[in-house]
């Protein structure tokens, strides 16, 4: 059964290559994303975020053409969540558009929360972004 999903977007008035430049490179995730994490380090090849869980391992999607910003986020836990991102044109702004997904268990209460989280950093990088 496939879970459910809620797609979150945020206009923004920048090219869609300049956000995807800035967006794909992990370094600038405590920037724009502190929902994913509010440091970040890089060790030996590998990504790692310090969330409010603990450490975990992000994984992402090797730079492309397409505006594909897809990660793999391997919790403390050892659960790994795919969070599916895009960057597409909009003429010459564009929009990022984040697929949330239904975790198995979670409550209602906990997938709004992690919307309105995820909400706030798209925000976020429209403000980062637009400031440039």
């Amino acid at each position: 059964m496939a879970s459910e999903s809620r797609h979150i977007s945020e206009p923004i008035a920048r090219p869609a290559g300049e956000v995807y430049a800035y967006a794909s490179d992990p370094a600038n995730i405590p920037e724009w994303a502190p929902g994913l994490g509010t440091s970040v380090e890089e060790v030996d090849g590998h990504w790692f975020v310090e969330t409010p869980t603990g450490r975990a391992a992000v994984t992402f999607a090797p730079l492309n053409e397409f505006g594909v910003l897809d990660q793999d986020v391997t919790l403390p836990s050892g659960q790994v969540v795919h969070n599916p991102i895009r960057v597409i044109p909009d003429g010459d702004d564009s929009e990022v558009i984040f697929t949330l997904r239904r975790l198995p268990g979670m409550s209602d209460e906990e997938f709004d929360r992690d919307e309105g989280l995820v909400a706030a950093d798209l925000a976020r990088l429209r403000e980062v972004m637009e400031r440039r």
